[in-house]
């Protein structure tokens, strides 16, 4: 049986957006909820970066556009866009970390959205992911990409996963299984 729920699919097909209804179908279920989703940060129409956004509305630095010629001395890059690790950080662990407390018997979930690229370059997110998937009183409902060039460690040890149930959203299903992902995740909560 699933313990954790994870969307995958390609870049903008609506995972963050299916998880932001999932998490407000699940806010009005007994059962306490918490986490955080990443949101594109937009000016003049161009995405200049991303945001982590907690789910009681405190937003921190996921990354922004990079001119390459930073004084860092160590640089976590993709792409275009140069990560604010320790930013990251201060947001989401608290979180990971304040989920994996109490009581094993009290059932929670934990939203994670996503875990990719940028937010593998934290041993710490490594870490408090792996200590979650591994408990027993913590239902993750996340994102992770879909495969694509290097595999990611953490990714494909999700995917790989028996107790993980893995939705593939595309643009044909999206605004059909918001449904079907509550479910899940209230399966795994009984």
């Amino acid at each position: 049986m699933a313990k954790h729920v994870f969307l995958t699919g390609p870049p903008g097909v609506g995972k963050t957006t299916l998880i932001q209804k999932a998490a407000e179908v699940l806010k009005s279920s007994s059962f306490p909820i918490d986490g955080f989703y990443t949101q594109e940060v937009r000016e003049g129409g161009r995405r200049i970066g991303f945001d982590v956004v907690t789910l009681s509305g405190r937003r921190g630095i996921l990354s922004r556009v990079g001119s390459g010629h930073s004084s860092a001395r160590h640089e976590y890059r993709v792409g275009q866009y140069i990560v604010d690790l320790a930013s990251f950080e201060q947001l989401a662990l608290p979180l990971l970390r304040n989920a994996d407390l109490g009581s094993s018997a009290t059932k929670k979930v934990c939203i994670i959205d996503e875990i990719g690229k940028m937010e593998l370059f934290s041993q710490s997110f490594i870490q408090a992911v792996r200590q979650i998937l591994s408990g027993s009183g913590i239902v993750i409902l996340g994102t992770i990409p879909i495969p694509k060039g290097k595999p990611l460690g953490l990714v494909e040890e999700i995917r790989s996963r028996k107790e993980v149930k893995v939705f593939n959203v595309t643009k044909e299903n999206r605004d059909s299984i918001l449904q079907d992902v509550v479910t899940a995740v209230q399966n795994c909560l009984k």
